[in-house]
């Protein structure tokens, strides 16, 4: 019993690795092949609604798959989700969402509420759970604006289909930690719309600082991360123009602190 427990432990710990931006498996002639993994999102409260954010590196291995992924999606017209861990089933697993909600709304004549569509979420993660053992996790992140109650909220998953709702922020895959820690420090309650970006924008080049599956802002291509706002006026992004702009006074604000 100790060490079938031990066993499954050291399984779990593996698909979290795995979620978070590594890991592989094996081909039909057993030879290594590397599953493309996408890496960091954040998700965070401010005065009207949530932010969610996602860089857009995708890796395989210690190789940069993609580097233009997007991770952030509307779900619905006023939640979204963003995917962490292998990137194809991730990706699937979002459109299936969206038409399960869609055709919730067709069929119902209403709209699933926001605790409702966690649940829906949750209950396809822990379908995928097979997958994940084998290394191919997928770790979602959800948000929305909830009508009945007038605030934002946010939710995220383990990969057995387990969810909780967070108060104020979270971040999950590999950069997630230091995403986190960065928000932690800078967030605060009644954030406005611009300042709730910008700390989006800060915790994802702390991120991409400290972890090198994480995409930093690429300016010889002009690829930014993709960052989304949900209120009471819906889902949608904040143009590409806005977020170089705001990276930029970024990286000159921490060059002005190196000079001096």
């Amino acid at each position: 019993m100790t060490a079938s427990g031990a066993d499954a432990s050291g399984r779990v710990h593996a698909v979290a690795a795995a979620a978070a931006g590594g890991g592989g498996g094996a081909g039909a002639d057993g030879a290594p092949f590397q599953v493309t993994h996408a890496t960091t999102v954040v998700a965070l409260r401010y005065a009207d609604g949530v932010i969610m954010a996602g860089d857009r590196r995708a890796t395989a291995g210690n190789i940069i798959a993609h580097h233009a992924m997007e991770k952030v999606f509307p779900a619905d017209r006023f939640s979204a989700v963003a995917i962490a861990g292998s990137a194809g089933m991730a990706i699937e697993m979002v459109r299936l969402f969206q038409v399960q909600l869609e055709h919730y709304e067709k069929v119902e004549g209403s709209v699933l509420s926001l605790e409702g569509k966690a649940n829906q979420l949750a209950q396809m993660v822990r379908q995928h759970l097979p997958m994940a053992m084998q290394g191919m996790a997928v770790v979602p992140l959800f948000a929305g604006y909830d009508t009945a109650r007038g605030i934002g909220r946010i939710f995220n998953y383990d990969v057995t289909g387990g969810h909780y709702e967070d108060a104020d922020f979270q971040a999950t895959g590999s950069g997630g930690r230091d995403a986190r820690s960065t928000i932690k420090l800078g967030f605060r309650e009644g954030l406005t719309r611009d300042e709730a970006v910008d700390l989006a924008i800060k915790s994802l080049y702390e991120a991409a600082d400290e972890d090198s599956a994480t995409g930093g802002p690429d300016l010889v291509r002009g690829i930014y991360p993709i960052i989304a706002v949900v209120d009471a006026a819906g889902y949608r992004e904040v143009p590409e123009d806005e977020v170089a702009e705001r990276f930029g006074t970024l990286i000159a604000r921490k060059q002005a602190e190196r000079a001096s």
